[in-house]
């Protein structure tokens, strides 16, 4: 016996020897080419820009944080980013799905223990008396049990063991892939939250700026019935004609039927942000307020820096390296895999004496398996997935090119529509110097009305071209900030020791 167990030790000494050899490429993030500084956020961009014209803050006079849509100074934007945050049933979903994939963990994890089970049984059993006097019978374990026409019982109380060691690394690849598939799918998550943050944003904006538009059409209708009853006036007085009066009436019509269009968009606006913080639409309404919010300076670091802060390149980093874990476990295909089995109990024909000493029974064996011939199945599996992690790296390389285009894009767009909303201001104050003396032309009886109708029609379209100027800034600067990964840090994603833990506080 003591020979046996010193022979069990020393085999399985070995097996943790054999066990410490991994299969498989290391794995090497790729270099991806990254630019010293942003081309449309260096101080030559704004060389000769308008007085007013918006510019990046500098790293060091500003930093994003986690809760950055606070720098707009909005607090019922923040109010409603908080409730998104928790009710958000995308969000949600993303988040069990990170619970799901951490889950996996343990399950890869299960591999490496050795497994246990038990099938307690008793039986009564009466053998044929038809065998004759003599002829022995056995139950299921080989012991001879008794003679034919006799009544016995059997109790068992079996255990089973069984284990496969790691000799090549394929369980601890598979681990390594399954806890790079988590990291992944936080990363994800994250993603997802930082999307539906920017759409509240966005939203949000739009709705304002649905808001500031309804103020100018109400302010504009005002002006245009004075004009109407200016026109009635001056008719029955016989200065004016029925055909100011009508042109008169056309307008203000129209005017009244695109302002009745604005409700649609600001109720189709309120709708979406209602879903996104998890509320019916029925149950949402929010009140009206004109769009006021000045324009950010969005703090622009150096390009580098970028790859640490977008949570769709962690994503696709991670992704590179949960393919070449599976490398890993494909070439472990190529080595034999060793079984240890035992088992080992009690058995007896009386419950009384089944643990007792005579009732023990043991036994101990180990198998090995290995592909001889296979067809060039395993060889094609890896090849398989060695291009498999080729396409990722490519994917990652293809994320990172597309983070620096979209901050490029959108610190033009900022800059150029802040630009433009300075001369549009001059525009909109022309137009209405034009309407005052069209205004005045008209009631000393030197122009006609149609005039007016002109410069009222002028002034509109430039206070509506600088509110869409303005709300087109604001979702820009949105924008800007979620390309720029919205205040988020590689270093807040959860580590191989993290994702392996299974109690974890839901967020």
């Amino acid at each position: 016996m003591i020979r046996i167990f010193t022979l069990a030790a020393a085999a399985v000494t070995a097996i943790m020897l054999i066990a410490g050899c991994t299969v498989g490429p290391p794995y090497v993030k790729p270099e991806v080419g990254t630019p010293s500084t942003f081309k449309e956020g260096s101080p030559a961009a704004y060389t000769g820009a308008d007085a007013g014209a918006w510019q990046p803050a500098q790293p060091q006079d500003a930093a994003l944080k986690g809760k950055w849509w606070e720098v707009f100074g909005e607090p019922e934007l923040n109010a409603l980013e908080e409730q998104l945050n928790i009710n958000n049933q995308n969000i949600a979903q993303f988040f069990q799905n990170f619970m799901a994939a951490r889950a996996q963990v343990g399950i890869a994890r299960a591999s490496y223990f050795p497994t246990l089970t038990t099938v307690p049984s008793a039986a009564r059993t009466h053998s044929s008396g038809a065998l004759g006097s003599g002829v022995a019978t056995a139950n299921g374990t080989g012991s001879v049990v008794g003679t034919s026409g006799n009544t016995f019982d059997t109790f068992q109380m079996p255990f089973d063991v069984s284990w496969q060691p790691d000799l090549f690394g394929r369980i601890r690849n598979t681990v390594r892939e399954a806890r790079n598939a988590a990291q992944v799918s936080a990363a994800d998550l994250e993603n997802e939250r930082l999307t539906e943050q920017a759409s509240l944003a966005e939203f949000y904006f739009q709705l304002r700026g649905q808001d500031a538009l309804q103020d100018l059409y109400n302010e504009t209708l005002d002006a245009q019935r004075k004009s109407l009853q200016l026109t009635r006036v001056l008719l029955e007085t016989g200065i004016d004609s029925p055909e100011d009066v009508a042109q008169a009436e056309v307008t203000l019509a129209n005017t009244e039927a695109t302002a009745v269009g604005i409700t649609t968009n600001r109720a189709i606006y309120e709708h979406a942000i209602a879903t996104l913080i998890g509320k019916p639409a029925s149950d949402f309404s929010m009140p009206v307020k004109a769009l006021s919010t000045p324009v950010p300076t969005v703090p622009v670091d150096i390009p580098s820096k970028l790859l640490q802060r977008r949570p769709d390149i962690a994503a696709a980093e991670r992704t590179m390296a949960q393919a070449n874990a599976l490398i890993g476990v494909e070439t472990a295909a190529y080595f034999p895999t060793l079984d240890l089995t035992a088992s080992g109990g009690f058995e007896a024909a009386a419950i009384k004496s089944l643990f007792t000493a005579p009732a023990r029974f043991w036994s101990l064996g180990a198998s090995a398996s290995q592909t001889i011939l296979d067809g060039g199945l395993r060889k094609a599996t890896v090849r398989q997935y060695t291009a498999q992690f080729n396409a990722d790296a490519a994917a990652y390389r293809q994320s990172v090119l597309t983070a620096f285009q979209q901050v490029e894009d959108y610190i033009a767009t900022v800059r150029v529509l802040s630009q433009q909303i300075e001369r549009q201001k001059a525009a909109v104050a022309a137009a209405r110097r034009f309407l005052d003396f069209a205004t005045s032309r008209y009631q000393t009886g030197i122009d006609p009305y149609l005039n007016v109708i002109t410069a009222q029609t002028t002034l509109l379209s430039d206070q509506q071209t600088e509110v869409t100027l303005r709300v087109n800034e604001m979702t820009a600067a949105v924008q800007l900030i979620q390309a720029l990964g919205g205040g988020w840090d590689v270093s807040q994603l959860p580590s191989a020791a993290e994702v392996t833990r299974q109690n974890v506080a839901t967020r």
